[in-house]
């Protein structure tokens, strides 16, 4: 009988620490353009000290900020940092975080050396997302010009989103120019630089790595990413294990870019596709502007009908507007798995939870008890054809829908939300050309249309470039 994620815990990882996670070690999503890091998409980002990388090139993961977190998780303490992670160990004895797949991408011989070594050391990488850029021809709803040029052009186009106020984060009000490339040109970036020079030498990436993962922005509008593929083509013999993902919205602009995938995935022995998306149709291509549906599920069987593709994962960003078509995008995906067996699309149900007025959370309890009883529904006929990450991620899902319809809120939190929620999407439409109203689910709308905006001297005239300055400052590190 295969192993449970709670049997794993706690032969592997609770020995070590109650805290523990391997990611802090050997997994890394780096976002070269700009210089910061972390070890999952849990924690914040944080700077890489040029100084560092000056003098040792694998600081682009191995940070004296990261050997510190590691120094308190072998200590047995929880870095405030993982704070998604024991918020959901909290919520219940049942709840497996996000850190036990995290360690579980590290083989069992190379977890057990980690407390038998200075925490101070230097780390090999296992598993690294990279990023070379923000360029990306999608402005998500819920994303943020930090990782869309996209982004950035509606702020400079239509200025400051106004009157969002309880998202301190402030994401939606500058353009983020801490997150522009420190050089225009590749070859002027420590960073980019330190990478390949790390990659190529002997005992470097390509030697332990599992699998690099390159995400963006949108990958595939940077060069770096092209440099790669070119890698695998002109190295035959070399990195011949190692897992090449891509994180990619796979609906570029320009049809040519797409068949240019194509072609250059046949000399990639080990190929991954991620995605995203979450909702069918007019919904879905509302809360990812930039997409067509169609297009994005035409080209995931162009993909899978090319047998280099290893695997493909579709990563579902559970945010409020998506609840009611949750259950029609996964049937898509079921299709999908009875035309192409095990090499469908993986499913990961990952919860929204910044911007929080996004988030599924501040929904009413009605609402909540509504979309819950619709995926149970659907879960109990469907699932007999999920796979084991599948059954934890739509049960944790169903845990947490049951769980934050007796959530406490503040009372004046929650006022700042609900007018957050029809602000935003009342300047959304506006600014993308979309109408709320006729996109979701007669319930949606209706509750949309209760909500109240709240005016405030900020509606009237945006904020001001104290504000703007100080969002930069603040978000410099997620």
């Amino acid at each position: 009988m295969d192993e449970t994620f709670k049997e794993y815990k706690k032969r592997v990882i609770d020995p070590i620490s109650p805290s523990f996670c391997a990611a802090k070690w050997h997994n890394a999503t780096i976002w070269l353009g700009h210089g910061q890091t972390t070890s999952c998409h849990q924690p914040p980002m944080h700077d890489i000290p040029l100084e560092e990388v000056k003098h040792n090139h694998t600081a682009i993961h191995n940070t004296k900020h990261k050997k510190a977190m590691r120094k308190l998780m072998l200590n047995g303490e929880r870095p405030a940092e993982c704070a998604v992670c024991w918020k959901m160990e909290d919520s219940g004895k049942d709840v497996v975080s996000v850190r036990v797949q995290k360690t579980q991408m590290s083989e069992e011989k190379d977890i057990a050396k980690i407390p038998t070594q200075a925490w101070d050391n230097d780390s090999a990488l296992h598993t690294l997302e990279i990023s070379f850029d923000r360029a990306c021809n999608f402005k998500c709803s819920y994303c943020n010009p930090a990782f869309s040029t996209a982004w950035v052009k509606d702020i400079n186009d239509n200025g400051p989103y106004k009157n969002i106020q309880s998202d301190t984060r402030g994401h939606f009000v500058g353009t983020a120019p801490w997150a522009e490339k420190v050089a225009k040109d590749d070859k002027d970036n420590p960073y980019i630089q330190a990478f390949w020079k790390w990659w190529e030498e002997p005992g470097g990436l390509v030697d332990t790595l599992y699998e690099i993962r390159v995400t963006g922005g949108e990958p595939i509008m940077h060069p770096g990413v092209w440099k790669l593929f070119d890698w695998f083509k002109n190295n035959p013999t070399k990195g011949r294990d190692m897992i090449f993902s891509i994180n990619s919205n796979l609906v570029p602009e320009k049809e040519k870019t797409f068949d240019k995938l194509l072609e250059i995935t046949q000399y990639v022995p080990n190929f991954k596709i991620y995605t995203s998306c979450e909702a069918v149709g007019k919904q879905a291509d509302y809360i990812r502007d930039g997409m067509k549906y169609d297009t994005w599920l035409s080209n995931i069987s162009r993909l899978l009908d090319n047998p280099k593709v290893r695997e493909f994962h579709v990563m579902m960003t559970i945010n409020s507007l998506c609840l009611d078509g949750i259950t029609d995008f996964m049937d898509d995906m079921l299709a999908l798995r009875k035309i192409y067996g095990e090499r469908a699309p993986v499913m990961s149900l990952n919860r929204l939870d910044f911007p929080t007025f996004q988030s599924p959370d501040i929904l009413p309890e009605y609402m909540l008890t509504h979309y819950h009883d619709k995926l149970e529904t659907w879960y109990e006929k469907n699932k007999h054809l999920l796979i084991d990450v599948e059954h934890l991620h739509v049960g944790n899902l169903l845990h947490h829908l049951t769980r934050c319809k007796t959530r406490y809120h503040n009372p004046e939190e929650l006022k700042k939300q609900y007018n957050d929620f029809k602000t935003f999407y009342t300047q959304y439409d506006k600014r993308r050309g979309f109408d709320f109203r006729s996109t979701f689910d007669p319930m949606m709308v209706e509750w949309f249309d209760s909500l109240e905006i709240q005016q405030s001297t900020v509606a009237e005239i945006g904020p001001d470039p104290a504000t703007i300055e100080k969002y930069n400052e603040d978000n410099k590190h997620g």
